[in-house]
């Protein structure tokens, strides 16, 4: 390697902060055979032409466009290769990467506003898919009331991910699961029986896509379900006693895997 007594260049430092190079990466690169520094002091430190500075500024360009280090240093040193194409190739590469972190953004957005809203559907299609009973209100209301919970994030990201057809799926199946009770407790279907204790097991499968609900927390739920007046309103006018019915079921399903309803909490 030449002398650089009478040769003016620059140190490992001085690269390193004119283009922004960690010392540590400029070491590495010199290991590999990437970028060495062309000259050397008499006392040994190394020293950057302004041949080795334009290589440099061409390896980190190379970098931040997502070349790897190999790719990079066959660009450089292979009289043969394909400059073009190997660049061409990147810019399919980034613009793929460009095309996913458009749609993760988009993706963000719509966790984001499901946080906040909980449901991601203008009023037309929520009244088509819930009904005239529907409160467009009641998200917001929810929102309000739940929206520091576990719960209302569990809601949250599932509702991001969907679309009129899928909050109609869902509602069809309670749809069903309420018929199906009905039709039980007409049948006079006891608590704690097999068909009973069946139909609890629905519902907490039918109800997760909502959240995911625990025994104990279905216990409370069932609660809910005969003692607040719209809850109520709404089982009973699929049956009437419905809802003590049903709570009545959950409670004994319950008990058969050792809970008590009386202590059950919402956990």
């Amino acid at each position: 390697m030449p002398d650089a007594s009478d040769v003016e260049g620059l140190t490992v430092g001085q690269v390193s902060a004119r283009l922004g190079v960690t010392v540590r990466a400029l070491h590495h690169w010199d290991e590999i055979g990437l970028a060495r520094p062309s000259l050397r002091t008499a006392a040994g430190y190394r020293l950057y032409t302004a041949g080795d500075l334009e290589r440099l500024h061409r390896i980190v360009v190379y970098r931040e466009i997502g070349l790897g280090l190999d790719r990079i240093q066959a660009v450089l040193d292979d009289s043969t290769a394909d400059v073009p194409g190997a660049l061409r190739a990147q810019r399919t590469q980034v613009a793929e990467r460009i095309e996913r972190l458009q749609q993760l953004s988009a993706g963000l957005d719509r966790m984001i506003e499901a946080h906040e809203r909980g449901l991601l559907l203008t009023v037309e299609p929520q009244a088509a898919i819930f009904g005239p009973q529907w409160n467009p209100d009641w998200p917001a209301q929810a929102r309000r009331r739940y929206g520091d919970t576990a719960q209302w994030q569990q809601y949250a990201e599932r509702s991001a991910s969907r679309g009129p057809e899928e909050w109609q799926a869902v509602t069809d199946a309670m749809a069903d699961l309420d018929r199906a009770l009905g039709d039980a407790m007409d049948a006079g279907v006891m608590p704690g029986s097999p068909e009973a204790n069946q139909l609890v097991e629905r519902h907490r499968e039918v109800f997760a896509s909502y959240f995911p609900l625990t025994r104990q927390m279905q216990v409370c739920l069932g609660r809910t379900f005969e003692t607040d007046p719209g809850f109520a309103a709404h089982y009973d006018g699929i049956r009437t006693g419905l809802a003590a019915w049903f709570r009545r079921i959950v409670d004994a399903s319950a008990r058969t895997h050792g809970i008590d309803p009386e202590a059950a909490a919402w956990q």
